[in-house]
């Protein structure tokens, strides 16, 4: 199932820089959440493994069944929503995971989400959103008046946005050091720029929903583009210092609004 992967000099150099006792492996297939005996695979190539688990008042009854799995004391890796490339620390040393989707990507653009891993390795950010909000995502969840996916992906993308607040500054430092890291960096964040630019339009028309919206311009966070409301407000100093308490604050007053906008 995994293979020890082959780093090129740029992504060993950032390796020994953010995360130098990490591993990462190639998966010979696709997953979302790899279930226990699969990930207990893992323990074959490294030191040990460190299962996680979080108390069951974190996740609301109506939550997504895998995150309910998650939570509990089954040794799971992954959420959906993790995308190409995902790590944990759940083992020892941390891991840094590229799944088999990752064939035909854009090499360039693989050695970036490859690198960014091993940066949020680097910060010791927690693993995922739900251990990110804690005992706040009941909080959350109370006042995002959408079903239990929406609110699972707009968790998903606050906490991808508090994240790439700050791996956004080492990116933006590597034009000299990874002149290659950095131009799929910013080749990412140009591809996303018309969408956020329109984003406001989208969203009003109905073409785009919130939660989709909030995915969209939480991923351009870390390339720091120019957000619009109710956007913008995620993109300071403020919610990478109060985090959880923050966004739920912003969730509550922006679903205020946007209930006084339709009445």
């Amino acid at each position: 199932m995994f293979e020890r992967r082959r780093l090129s000099a740029d992504l060993e150099s950032v390796r020994e820089r953010h995360a130098p006792d990490s591993l990462v492996f190639g998966a010979d297939a696709d997953f979302e959440t790899l279930p226990p005996p699969t990930a207990e695979d893992l323990g074959l190539l490294v030191d040990s493994l460190d299962p996680a688990s979080y108390p069951e008042s974190w996740v609301p009854a109506d939550a997504p069944r895998p995150l309910r799995r998650y939570a509990g004391p089954d040794f799971t890796v992954g959420l959906p929503g993790d995308g190409t490339v995902m790590w944990t620390r759940q083992t020892v040393p941390p891991t840094v995971i590229v799944k088999a989707r990752a064939e035909g990507t854009p090499d360039e653009f693989l050695a970036f989400l490859i690198a960014e891993a091993l940066v949020q390795v680097g910060l010791d950010v927690p693993e995922s959103f739900l251990p990110f909000f804690g005992d706040a995502y009941p909080d959350l969840d109370a006042v995002i008046p959408l079903d239990p996916a929406s609110v699972y992906q707009i968790a998903a993308a606050l906490y991808d946005g508090w994240v790439g607040r700050q791996t956004r500054p080492i990116f933006a430092d590597w034009a000299d050091d990874f002149p290659g890291l950095h131009a799929a960096w910013v080749d990412a964040g140009d591809s996303l720029r018309d969408r956020v630019d329109g984003l406001p339009g989208a969203v009003a028309r109905g073409e785009t929903d919130f939660a989709d919206a909030t995915e969209l311009a939480c991923a351009a966070i870390k390339h720091g583009l120019d957000l619009p409301a109710p956007f913008a407000a995620l993109d300071t100093t403020a919610y990478v210092e109060y985090g959880p308490e923050y966004a739920v604050r912003w969730a509550a007053t922006t679903f205020e609004k946007l209930t006084e906008t339709d009445d």
